[in-house]
């Protein structure tokens, strides 16, 4: 992805607006590159200005019908529909807030790099909102948040892998054979060796916007469940937040629970908010508690309503960058029916951690028993993904999401680069839409433009036989911003691409159909709800049957769906 070509993806977006589309997807920049998840496309050779017409599938409309859907705005226009979205209006389809990424010419760039990203809390904004009767706003969104929600069967890496996780590829036809989606996947290494002492901070928002059922009560409960899954050792510290600041417990060991669970049951909601000032006195307590070796993080349960003091999302990002250099990262929790999405979102990648968003008691225990710990315990950070596809075998390509994941194609090996942290456990998944060489672009890139252009003149590192040259560039969490990163790498030979839809795991299939979702609910100019009845066939298949996160998934679109035919 170039740096250059985001703000020209939106203009072409915006200018692309009173187009029809007929397939799902995403359009966007080169440097935005994003995954689609439906067919319906035809083959046939082709250029992007000649496309072929649709079958009815995901993301199609037989004959070419409009799904009414139009593009995003400028890039200006989504930086102020990202920043008010928490308060916005519920998902309107038909008009989106936000670029998608586009198909991209492999001749002109056969190069797609982005970040890692092991965030929920779109997934959490969605789920949230479908249960309180609406859908949510378009710009929370983020569909590889909605596909790295779920847990899929990758292999872990072997015991005797120098690096600390596995790649797994994975390609086939969609239900239209004319396009072929291209799965990669990426499993963290689970320690076998016991938990590294933690020295945890929660840096608790008390301003009057808390106070609410599904705020301070519910930062409570989180808190209080979280010491059951703490060592005994590990220490906790509370520092509050409102007009003023104050260190309401110094770092004390798990142990004194009794201490801990009366300090935070006597936090109380009142005031202003000043972030800025907490944050500052939350790292103070993380240095004073710090432990060599061992796990230094603050966590931010928050509204987002920072109202006094450091107010702006580019402060905050600046402060919060500045502070992860000591060592201490920072998870953001939103709590509420409308949490500042783009700030915690943010400042939670400026921290070297990750978002998600807590809504209910059920929820809160799943993420301290599922997710907390993994969320805290890096086995890589840094973590860049960087696909080169193969002109002779790949005309085109289109990465679904990530598109604020972006990372410029010739800093894939600049490690001062900040990219995406991966906990112990954790799942990295992109899904990518390829049109093969002879083939043409879906009918959806008439309205917007592929990238395309000069041909690419770089060296290329992947082989004439093969499909894609997946490289995965990190460091190890002990590694300082001075330290070079480590490298792999991982070919899609011709024989790593199956014959047919039907030959894919049903792994694949869930996260296919989860990502046209998203698709749908972002309003992505290659989406069309006529998609909705094939996607509910293929998560409604018994392989997914038993697995508590998939059959909740199953309400929720449903809720949506309906929602959607409103």
């Amino acid at each position: 992805m170039r740096a250059t070509r985001f703000a020209a993806a939106t203009a072409l977006l915006a200018l692309s607006s009173a187009c029809s589309s007929g397939g799902l997807g995403g359009s966007g920049s080169d440097e935005d590159k994003a995954i689609d998840s439906g067919p319906g496309q035809s083959s046939g050779a082709g250029t992007s200005n000649n496309a072929a017409n649709p079958n009815l599938g995901i993301g199609s409309s037989a004959g070419g019908t409009s799904s009414g859907i139009a593009p995003g705005p400028t890039s200006g226009e989504a930086e102020d529909a990202d920043s008010s979205a928490a308060g916005g209006a519920p998902a309107d389809p038909s008009k989106p807030v936000l670029p998608v990424n586009p198909f991209v010419i492999t001749a002109h760039d056969p190069l797609s790099t982005f970040a890692a990203d092991v965030d929920t809390a779109s997934y959490d904004i969605f789920t949230s909102s479908v249960q309180s009767g609406s859908l949510p706003p378009a710009a929370t969104v983020r569909l590889e948040e909605f596909v790295n929600y779920f847990h899929y069967g990758y292999e872990p890496p072997p015991a005797a892998s120098e690096a600390p996780f596995s790649i797994a590829l994975a390609a086939a036809p969609a239900l239209d054979p004319s396009t072929l989606f291209f799965r990669v996947g990426i499993k963290g290494r689970v320690s076998a060796e016991e938990k590294r002492p933690a020295n945890l901070v929660f840096l608790v928002d008390t301003s009057g916007s808390m106070n609410a059922a599904d705020k301070l009560p519910l930062v409570q409960y989180t808190l209080t469940e979280a010491l059951a899954v703490l060592d005994p050792a590990d220490k906790i510290s509370i520092v509050s937040y409102a007009g003023d600041t104050a260190v309401r417990l110094a770092p004390t060991p798990v142990a004194q629970a009794a201490m801990i669970e009366a300090v935070i049951a006597g936090l109380t909601s009142a005031g202003g908010t000043n972030g800025g000032a907490g944050i500052e006195l939350a790292y103070g307590q993380a240095e004073a508690g710090f432990i060599t070796g061992g796990i230094n993080h603050v966590l931010l349960c928050t509204d987002g309503d920072f109202n006094l003091g450091v107010t702006s999302n580019d402060a905050l990002v600046e402060l919060i960058t500045e502070k992860r250099k000591s060592g201490i990262t920072l998870t953001a929790l939103g709590y509420g029916s409308n949490p500042n999405d783009a700030m915690m979102e943010r400042v939670s990648n400026a921290g070297n951690g990750t978002y998600s968003v807590i809504y209910s008691k059920g929820q809160s225990r799943e993420y301290v028993e599922s997710r907390l710990l993994s969320s805290l315990d890096y086995i890589a950070k840094d973590m860049k993904i960087q696909v080169e596809f193969n002109p002779e075998k790949v005309y085109a390509y289109r990465l679904l999401g990530y598109e604020d994941r972006d990372i410029a194609d010739n800093d894939f090996r600049n490690d001062s680069v900040d990219a995406g942290e991966v906990g112990a456990g954790h799942r990295v998944t992109a899904l990518y839409q390829l049109v093969l060489a002879g083939g043409a672009l879906p009918s959806a890139s008439v309205a917007v433009a592929a990238q395309d252009g000069e041909l690419y003149s770089g060296t290329a590192q992947v082989q004439a036989e093969d499909y894609a040259l997946v490289k995965v560039r990190y460091k190890l969490p002990d590694a300082t911003e001075q330290d070079a990163a480590l490298e792999v790498n991982q070919t899609l030979a011709a024989d790593g691409v199956a014959d047919a839809w039907s030959s894919l795991d049903g792994d694949f299939q869930w996260a296919y159909a989860v990502a046209s979702f998203a698709e749908i609910l972002k309003g992505s100019p290659y989406a069309t709800k006529s998609a909705l009845n094939t996607i509910g066939n293929i998560v409604n298949q018994p392989f997914h049957d038993g697995i508590v996160e998939r059959e909740q998934f199953r309400v929720s679109f449903a809720q949506a769906s309906s929602l959607l035919a409103e």
